[in-house]
């Protein structure tokens, strides 16, 4: 029943908490969103904490500020905090309620009965149902419900409260009230907010095509069955098995970082194993090998933004051979971390120091380790509580404070003082742990840090490698971006995720062991072909997702395509910089270690410098030095095929083998002995090798 409508009757109506009842009627109407008054700054001079995050401040700002003038205790129905939304007086921001309406009423009883708030009641727990949901046609309706629990006992249905967000709002649209409308087929998420509490829930909408059966799908081992469970769900069609030479090819593009060599593509293809046998083999031998260790150090090294600083090429040397000394041995990557979060040291004669001073300050470090080794975006909550996630401002700041006795000069060390200063009340931040314990001041908090960060138990720190391990082998992560671990980003296939998360534990974080079980899987082994029904499946593993070559390693294949500047590679030194996924991606070389291309640094540089897929790196690489010196090139393999008496056919065959991967088909084989015929050899066959290191199936892996 309306509250105005009770105090017509003369019914006592029920008290109003700011905390619990007005708050959530701000969020609601989005008073405090970033848009309006929730803004760092505010807005017309009014500002709240951000979805009412901190509720003593957002009371003072209502009551208290302006000598009272946004609540009038005298005659409580012209408060501007009422005439303002509902637009009986000009507002910006226009109506955000009307004045008849059932949040008006609860505004004007908090300000009848003295627009105080006691603090005595929170929020503990937000169910929202259902939290997932299927529907087999399109288009779909239902509801959600959420349900409040508080700290006194109560609970209550906060449905018409909550605000409804979807991911994709072509996919499903929400009503205020939490109707959902489902209008594509996929899985589709919608974030749930009432108060300090976020929900993702989840809704599958089948394709309009025949059903799938789970049993009869290809499974090599336990990471397929959600895979095949979720495709079977969405009715996505499978792609077959890529051919051996394909699989050959990806494989050892993602475990060594290098195209196979000819005659190891023809020994592969030429061994009378079962597929799956041989395949199994290929994988531990690749996992074994030198160049692994070589591609994975160079992997390691970008998640941890491994990169020169100024006049410090000694510092960042020694921290890139000390991650390369890890990989080698095949140390736990928790020990790993564990060393780097404690280290100490001179940074030029020791590698894990120098972890500490990849940011320049305290404020710097926390968001470097909480993105880096948790893939946590932590940096909102410098300014405010994190709207989108559990990470308050103690949590930023306190984590900070762990760090704020370390002098990042050459020899990292701990100073005797340190502090912080937490910018909600000036003081200095309590050195914590995010989300847990408090810790001493006075003490190093770096081990307790370590302890917890590297913990079996901890929610993100394992999470956070399977996924980007997984992102590297399939072309997406299952929690995409990478480097935003979530409860509101939720994964594409949650309990894939958390297995695989468990099996990394188990096996006591090692790379190699993830990276095995992922590559053994039937959904890694899958053709990069699409079908009619998943021509659009960029998330859910119905096909193989090609992927473009990173910087590196395409200039590595071209080299090794070519025969050409193989003195620069394989890169011992190639410190990469940012992995945040909004950044673009930079430059991976380093200019005083590495000499590429013939002596034609600048020119590599150059070409590789920005991102795969723009236009103009692209008609740099296609059109520049980097490719065409290396094809002409008198000593290039190119050449000296070119200067042979072979056959047409045994070159376009060699140079298929050197570049694709594979044999010519026969159509192919045709084309090209027809455009290799007559006018001028050498320069036919620059053409043809050009053609080649410029097309879609050697620029990505497939």
């Amino acid at each position: 029943m309306n509250l105005c409508f009770l105090l017509l009757l003369g019914a006592v109506p029920p008290p109003v908490d700011f905390d619990t009842d007005v708050l959530p009627v701000l969020t609601k109407a989005g008073c405090n969103a970033g848009a309006c008054h929730g803004a760092a700054a505010g807005r017309g001079g009014f500002k709240l904490s951000l979805f009412g995050g901190d509720p003593a401040a957002d009371q003072r700002a209502i009551a208290r500020e302006l000598e009272g003038r946004r609540v009038n205790l005298a005659h409580p129905e012209r408060s501007l905090l009422l005439l303002k939304p509902t637009w009986q007086l000009d507002h910006e921001g226009g109506e955000r309620f009307t004045a008849d309406g059932s949040e008006a009423a609860v505004l004007l009883q908090w300000i009848r009965v003295g627009a105080r708030r006691t603090g005595d009641k929170h929020l503990i727990r937000l169910e929202v149902t259902p939290a997932q949901t299927a529907f087999d046609r399109l288009p779909a309706n239902y509801g959600l419900s959420a349900l409040a629990q508080f700290s006194d006992g109560t609970q209550r249905d906060v449905s018409h409260q909550a605000t409804y967000t979807p991911a994709d709002p072509a996919a499903t649209e929400v009503d205020p009230r939490g109707g959902v409308k489902v209008q594509r087929p996929g899985r589709h998420s919608i974030v749930v907010r009432f108060l300090t509490e976020t929900i993702a829930v989840q809704v599958t909408a089948a394709y309009p095509q025949p059903s799938l059966a789970a049993d009869k799908l290809p499974r090599n081992n336990w990471i397929d069955d959600e895979i095949n469970a979720t495709l079977t769900a969405l009715r996505l069609p499978l792609s077959p098995q890529a051919d051996e030479a394909a699989l050959l090819r990806r494989v050892t593009l993602d475990l060594s970082g290098r195209l196979p060599p000819p005659e190891r593509i023809l020994a592969y293809l030429a061994d009378r194993r079962s597929p799956q046998e041989k395949f199994a083999a290929e994988v531990e031998r690749l996992l074994a090998s030198p160049e692994f260790t070589e591609q994975w150090t160079y992997k390691l090294a970008e998640w941890l933004r491994i990169q020169p600083g100024p006049n410090d090429r000694e510092g960042t040397e020694a921290y890139y051979a000390w991650v390369r000394k890890q990989v080698e041995g095949r140390r736990p990557l928790n020990e790993l971390v564990a060393e780097l979060i404690t280290a100490d040291g001179d940074s030029h004669l020791l590698g894990p120091p120098n972890f500490h001073r990849s940011a320049g300050d305290a404020r710097g470090e926390a968001e470097h380790v909480a993105e880096t080794l948790l893939a946590v975006r932590l940096r909102c909550a410098n300014c405010h509580n994190h709207p989108l996630d559990r990470w308050t401002q103690d949590d930023y700041h306190g984590l900070a404070a762990i760090f704020a006795r370390l002098d990042r000069g050459r020899e990292v060390k701990l100073k005797s003082s340190g502090e912080v200063a937490h910018p909600a009340t000036g003081d200095a931040a309590i050195p914590r742990i995010p989300g847990a314990a408090i810790l001493d001041p006075q003490a190093d908090g770096r081990p307790r840090l370590a302890a917890w960060l590297t913990s079996t138990d901890n929610p993100y720190f394992a999470r956070a490698w399977v996924n980007r391990l997984w992102d590297s082998l399939l072309g997406r992560g299952l929690v995409h971006p990478v480097d935003d671990l979530r409860d509101t980003n939720p994964a594409s296939h949650p309990a894939l995720l958390e297995r695989l998360t468990q099996d990394f534990v188990a096996a006591s974080f090692d790379l190699r062991h993830t990276l095995r079980q992922i590559a053994l899987s039937a959904a890694y082994q899958r053709s990069a072909a699409t079908q009619a029904g998943n021509l659009h499946d960029d998330r859910f593993y119905s096909h193989a997702l090609p992927r473009q070559l990173s910087q590196e390693v395409l200039l590595r294949a071209v080299c090794t395509a070519t025969g050409v500047a193989e003195h620069a590679l394989p890169l011992s030194f190639a410190p990469p910089t940012g992995m945040v996924s909004d950044r673009p991606r930079q430059l991976p070389f380093d200019p005083l270690a590495v000499a590429v291309c013939a002596g034609q640094p600048g020119q590599a540089r150059d070409a590789l410098a920005q991102p795969p897929n723009d236009l103009a790196a692209q008609l740099h690489w296609l059109n520049g030095p980097v490719v065409n010196a290396k094809l002409n090139d008198r000593a290039s393999a190119l050449a000296e095929l070119s200067k042979s008496n072979a056959p047409a056919q045994q070159l376009i065959e060699t140079y298929y083998l050197r570049t694709l991967s594979r044999l010519p088909t026969a159509s192919e084989q045709q084309f090209w002995q027809r455009e290799l015929a007559g006018g001028d050899w050498a320069q036919k066959c620059q053409d043809f090798a050009w053609s080649l290191l410029s097309c879609r199936e050697f620029v990505t892996n497939h």
